[in-house]
């Protein structure tokens, strides 16, 4: 069971340097092939030596990805909300082209600019 165990954590790590790996792109292909090659003719050897040379660098990229794709969902959620609703300042410059077209009255326009303001 323990050797069974070691065998699923060996795979996950190399799922992880080859996922690290096809995602860089400081490293060229030749270079990617190299790292290939050398885990897969010495797995144990080129996974852990990969894991120790490029494990910070893996953290960091991980990191960075995780702050885009957080940075991307904030601007996403942004952008959808600010869609339906208006600023209190557009609001009440409405309002006030209103009054001046005489579309309402100035107790319309002090109503409207109250609840302008309450938001």
């Amino acid at each position: 069971m323990i050797v069974f165990f070691g065998w699923v954590l060996f795979i996950w790590l190399l799922i992880t340097v080859y996922s690290d790996l096809f995602r860089r792109d400081d490293v060229g292909g030749w270079g990617k092939a190299l790292w290939i090659v050398f885990t897969l003719l010495l797995p144990f050897l080129g996974t852990f030596v990969y894991l120790i040379t490029e494990g910070r660098a893996m953290q960091d990229r991980q990191r960075h990805d995780a702050e885009r794709a957080r940075a991307d969902m904030d601007n996403y959620v942004r952008s959808v909300a600010s869609n339906g609703a208006s600023s209190t300042t557009d609001q009440i410059a409405r309002a006030k082209q209103m009054l001046d077209s005489g579309a309402i009255t100035s107790e319309e326009y002090a109503t409207l600019k109250q609840k302008a303001l309450a938001r």
